[in-house]
Formats: C-alpha cells, structure tokens, sequence
C-alpha cells in the first residue's frame, strides 16, 4: 500500500512504534500522531514527524486532529485500557456517540470513531495494515515442540475460546489436560493468564483467538513481549494463536523470547 500521510491514533504498549517502523519501510512520509495521556508511549511519539496530544474521551479533538493532520487513511493501533473507557471524562462530540449506544464496549465505541472519522473524510484501516509479515501462521511458530497431547488441548481449548468470544465474554483461555481453567473478561488477558496459571499450578496452556466476524480496524489479538512475560510468572507451558489474525509483535522477537523462556507459540 502507498500512501504519503498517515493519521495514527496510538494506543499503549509497542504496536504504534511497530506500525510507524513498518509504515516508514513501506513510503510513508509523514505520521501523525494522536496520544492519550496515560496510554500512548514516548517512544512512539518519538517516531512521529507530528504528536497531538489529548485525554481518552476528547473526541472532537481527535477528529480535529484528524482533519488538521492531511491524511485520508487512519490505522488505530495498541489498546486503550479496558477500565479508561469506562472512565471516561468524554467531551460533547463523544457525550454525542455514547446516547446513541444501546451497548458501550470496545466494538460499539471505536465504531463509533471509524463512522465519525469517515464523516470527515478519513478511512480507517484494518490495524494489521503494513504488519502482514508479523500475522501468526499454522503449526510450530517458536519454542519447544510440542507433544501431541499438548497440541490436542490446544485445539480443545480454540474452540472454548471460540465460543466465549462468540458470546462477546473474551477472546483468551487457559487450559490444562482438557479442563477449562480460566475465561477472560472484563479483567483482560493478563489476569486471566495469571489466574488460569495459579490453579493450573504448573504447565497450563493459553490460548488467544479473534471474534468471529472481528473488526479488524481495531482490537486485533496480539502477542508480545509483555504477554511472554505473564506467561513465565504463570509457569504456561504453550501459547496457542489463531493463524492469520493474531498479530506477533514484533515476529522475531517474540519468537526469540519464546525460545529463551522455554514456551512454545503455535498457530492454530
């Protein structure tokens, strides 16, 4: 894809730096950024040729920033915690949205913003956008090989996950010897790791899907250095992705982390 301005609304963690690295590599000339204060790391505003800086919840002044920035195309990359949109301070524009909304979760509110950005002209791309080589595929991706017992509860637990994120419950559960020992809901990936790894005590597997019929413009399921980390201080023995909608952030680092921490990453 060619483009010469990009519109990035930044979320936490290390997907914007991603995306600006691989947008630059693909001709993007000119990123500008929309940070949220407690959210947006320094070192992806650092990469932005433009930072406009705002609270979760100023809507109008993201869409004005949005407009002032030039750009035609938007990618909206790293999460806004769970609990700051639900605690937010929203301005008119968003206090505008949110009536309107018979349902406020992370689908239904940054829909919202796709709509209201292409009323002003702008498209919002699928958050995968310039990050197709990091995409997990089928099979072995890093770590140790797997038993067939252990890639057998893998696929069991794929279709829990499937089923609960289905049901819009969450997207990530840990399993062990074909007993569902965690679901994830509104306490995020992260917790529900660490409480499946508690009562799986040692050798629990994870597994991490998309929605059926997910927004790919926002909410992408990723795996990443941080999840990595949980996963060790849980004792998880194997992180199952769904190939080709789960992005690994970045792909050679992660794997390289996988290795180093004896946990094995496969695509299901």
């Amino acid at each position: 894809m060619t483009m010469n301005s990009l519109f990035l609304i930044a979320g936490n963690g290390d997907y914007p730096r991603l995306v600006v690295e691989s947008a630059r590599v693909a001709g993007v000339r000119r990123v500008v950024m929309a940070s949220f204060e407690g959210e947006t790391l320094p070192t992806s505003e650092a990469l932005a040729d433009e930072v406009c800086r705002m609270k979760v919840g100023q809507l109008g002044k993201l869409l004005e920033a949005a407009k002032k920035s030039g750009a035609t195309q938007a990618i909206m990359a790293g999460q806004i915690a769970p609990g700051n949109l639900f605690a937010l301070r929203p301005d008119f524009r968003a206090l505008m949205i949110l009536a309107r909304l018979k349902e406020r979760n992370a689908e239904t509110l940054f829909g919202a913003v796709a709509t209201e950005l292409a009323a002003v002209g702008i498209e919002l791309l699928p958050a995968t956008t310039f990050l197709e080589n990091h995409l997990a595929t089928k099979g072995h991706l890093a770590g140790p090989r797997l038993k067939a017992r252990h890639v057998a509860d893998l696929e069991f637990g794929f279709q829990i996950a499937k089923a609960s994120s289905r049901m819009d419950i969450g997207q990530t559960v840990v399993v062990k010897n074909g007993t569902v020992l965690a679901v994830e809901a509104f306490e995020g990936t992260d917790e529900a790791i660490r409480r499946g790894g508690k009562l799986g005590r040692k050798g629990a597997l994870v597994i991490k899907v998309s929605k059926p019929g997910q927004d790919m413009r926002f909410d992408v399921p990723i795996v990443g250095p941080r999840t990595l980390e949980i996963a060790t201080e849980a004792r998880i023995l194997a992180i199952g992705v769904e190939a080709g909608a789960t992005l690994l952030l970045d792909r050679e680092k992660v794997a390289a982390d996988a290795r180093d921490r004896a946990i094995a990453l496969y695509g299901l």
